[in-house]
């Protein structure tokens, strides 16, 4: 059975930094692409960074230059690394996978086949 789970939220100043992280289990395709997106309280839920299964990554304007996707070399474990954090980031983040025969990735979060439970960040000003 295919299962997300995310870690590393929390609440943290505008400036700082975070690392979330996303261990997955069970079966994945080899071209499955992994994304991080968020939702914050009365928004929709909206695509922030993805990886493919040749580590080519995109990432939100939003959040271009402030954050980092990365897999480890098992593609065990999908991190997003969170630099210069501001108020407007704070939200439920939560990874996906996006199970495709082409491997392709999307920012659409109706590709996206499975899904962690999420992991809150806080961000204060």
């Amino acid at each position: 059975q295919v299962q997300l789970v995310e870690s590393g939220g929390g609440s943290v100043q505008a400036g700082g930094s975070l690392r979330l992280s996303c261990a997955r289990s069970g079966y994945f395709y080899s071209g499955t692409c992994m994304g991080w997106f968020r939702q914050a309280p009365g928004k929709e839920r909206e695509f922030v960074s993805t990886i493919d299964s040749r580590r080519n990554t995109w990432y939100a304007d939003s959040v271009k230059g402030r954050f980092t996707i990365s897999q480890d070399n098992a593609k065990i474990t999908l991190y997003l690394q969170m630099n210069s954090l501001k108020p407007e980031d704070a939200a439920m983040y939560s990874c996906a996978a996006r199970v495709s025969p082409d491997g392709l990735c999307s920012t659409n979060v109706a590709a996206y086949t499975y899904w962690g439970q999420g992991t809150q960040v806080t961000v204060s000003s």
